[in-house]
């Protein structure tokens, strides 16, 4: 089925519902949609971070942006690597995104580093998702240096503890989100969480806070 049948509306119903769409390659033109029984799921208050991490954000090793350049992250996000041979981000799933962020309801984190040499500024990893009330559906993220995805993700969380989420839906998880206290919940679960969550007022840009000052509050918040 082509995104482009279906209207942006029922893209909001379907993820109100507890489906997201997927392809079985970038090159296919046709997705189809998930309903998983089971879905996994990370806390955002108490979102474990591990001690040497912990160290690291501290030290701000990258620049961290939000919505700065959410087309090059799903593209990222979306591009074949080696550790990935196959994607399930096709032309229709980035299309359908980069429209839900243009109206405000699909957001990105960013990571930055610049050369010191040239002053170059590159984009090392990054995460999107949709927004929907107080749940923020993640839907991929992506690394091209060490600790990149890993600190964009405590980053997000941090925005999204202050802009009043209660729910970080991960979809599926793996040994790479176990480390951060990723969970199981049965989709009835779920959907009774986000159907409470619909109505919740957030604020994903935080106003009047830095980057660091927000992420520096949230690891005080989140101590082990």
């Amino acid at each position: 089925m082509p995104l482009s049948d279906i209207d942006i509306e029922d893209i909001l119903n379907a993820y109100a519902a507890g489906m997201f769409p997927m392809a079985d390659d970038a090159l296919d033109k046709d997705v189809y949609w998930v309903d998983p029984e089971i879905r996994g799921q990370l806390s955002i208050k108490e979102l474990h971070i591990p001690r040497r991490l912990r160290a690291t954000i501290k030290q701000f090793p990258f620049e961290v942006t939000h919505d700065q350049d959410f087309e090059q992250v799903i593209d990222l996000c979306g591009a074949y690597a080696t550790d990935r041979p196959t994607t399930w981000i096709n032309q229709d799933i980035k299309g359908l995104f980069i429209k839900l962020h243009e109206i405000g309801l699909a957001h990105s984190v960013e990571c930055w580093e610049t050369d010191k040499k040239t002053q170059q500024r590159t984009l090392v990893g990054g995460v999107y998702g949709l927004s929907l009330g107080g749940a923020f559906c993640a839907e991929s993220k992506f690394h091209r240096a060490t600790n990149a995805s890993k600190i964009v993700l405590v980053h997000l969380c941090a925005r999204l503890w202050k802009g009043g989420y209660s729910i970080l839906d991960i979809q599926f998880i793996n040994e790479h989100l176990k480390q951060f206290g990723a969970y199981e919940i049965p989709k009835d679960t779920y959907l009774t969480q986000l159907h409470s969550a619909l109505s919740t007022q957030t604020d994903f840009h935080i106003k009047n806070y830095t980057e660091q000052s927000l992420i520096t509050e949230y690891l005080d918040f989140n101590r082990p």
